[in-house]
């Protein structure tokens, strides 16, 4: 029976991957010399974090460059631990769908069974499959009356949407976002991944916000910018190395049942991001599908200059790759926010590593 069930995954994965066109490339054995090039420019901005590539599951590319601590003239390291920034939707969709894989939570139910205290009419309306790809129409930190539109139908990017799930998650299993988080972490053997608590707060690098006026300055976050009910969402403390162990665990079958992994990558709700693509990809639960490319590529992005961090976590599930870039520094000149992440992006894309 174990081995018709394991057999069973294997099949469904395959079924999975060969859906993502893939298309060979130019070879290009270079890929870590131009990625040692680009980081060392500085026009049009500096890079400041750490690069890691790794592909099944052994890491082909490392590099960290930059300051940590201008005072003192300490460097980045690749252990220092960065703020997961928006790829922490990933991680509070997977124990949503862990608590799914229990029949504790149920992805069309309405968000008033789960919260029973949010007395708006949409909290009838607005379900927990809405959250989790952004598509549920809740416009602030402040509920209103009104939703910006009929849930289902848009995509809106919602961080309130994931700080809903985080208190869900709460209420379903009767421990703390916190706890939850920190468990994932320990059986997946994310060793350096933290939930940011008072104490795991202090080990996160320092970082600098660089203003469009001036963007040869960087400018050290003195206090971190986000509160708790932030943290599902937008922040949590991982290193690149771990999130290379997260990859690999999520989109192998280490985490999840088949089942459940298919209903974080399938999509019914579409939208832009410029570090993909020119056109519309999918959304998931907490991830971009980019399934029309050459590449199937599953990611996502993070970046939010008043904490200073910019972050991009790609997978290319048919080559087991991936690609994790993490900076310990944001610009408000979105032209060029995502540059190192978006150039390192299309070296990979060239490599012989995506063939």
């Amino acid at each position: 029976m174990k081995l018709l069930i394991e057999t069973i995954f294997l099949f469904s994965i395959t079924a999975v991957l060969l859906n993502c066109n893939s298309t060979k490339t130019v070879s290009n054995s270079n890929f870590s010399q131009k990625i040692d090039s680009l980081i060392q420019t500085e026009n049009p901005r500096k890079f400041n974090g750490v690069v890691l590539i790794s592909k099944n599951k052994k890491t082909v590319y490392q590099k960290a460059d930059g300051i940590s601590d201008i005072d003192k003239n300490i460097k980045v390291k690749l252990s220092d631990h960065f703020s997961s920034m928006s790829i922490a939707k990933q991680i509070t969709a997977t124990l949503i769908m862990l608590e799914v894989e229990k029949g504790t939570i149920d992805l069309n139910a309405p968000i008033k069974k789960y919260l029973k205290s949010l007395n708006y009419d949409w909290a009838e309306k607005v379900t927990v499959h809405h959250l989790l790809n952004n598509s549920s129409g809740i416009d602030s930190w402040e509920f209103k009356e009104k939703l910006l539109f009929e849930p289902g139908t848009q995509f809106k990017y919602s961080n309130i949407g994931y700080a809903t799930l985080g208190e869900i998650i709460e209420n379903v299993t009767g421990k703390s976002y916190e706890t939850l988080v920190t468990e994932l972490f320990v059986k997946q053997g994310m060793k350096n991944s933290f939930y940011p608590n008072q104490t795991d707060q202090k080990k996160l690098v320092n970082s600098f916000f660089i203003s469009k006026e001036n963007d040869q300055k960087l400018n050290l976050v003195k206090e971190f910018p986000y509160t708790s009910n932030f943290f599902p969402g937008s922040h949590l403390l991982v290193t690149a190395e771990d999130l290379a162990i997260w990859n690999n665990n999520l989109h192998n079958g280490k985490i999840l049942k088949n089942e459940s992994y298919q209903k974080m990558i399938d999509y019914s709700i579409t939208n832009i991001h410029t570090l993909f693509s020119e056109s519309e990809i999918g959304y998931g639960y907490g991830l971009r599908i980019n399934d029309k490319a050459k590449n199937c590529e599953i990611g996502h992005t993070g970046f939010s200059p008043p904490a200073g961090f910019t972050a991009v976590n790609l997978y290319y599930p048919k080559e087991k790759l991936s690609v994790i870039v993490l900076e310990n520094q944001a610009t408000d000149n979105f032209d060029i926010a995502y540059y190192f992440e978006s150039e390192i992006r299309k070296i990979m894309l060239e490599s012989e590593l995506l063939k």
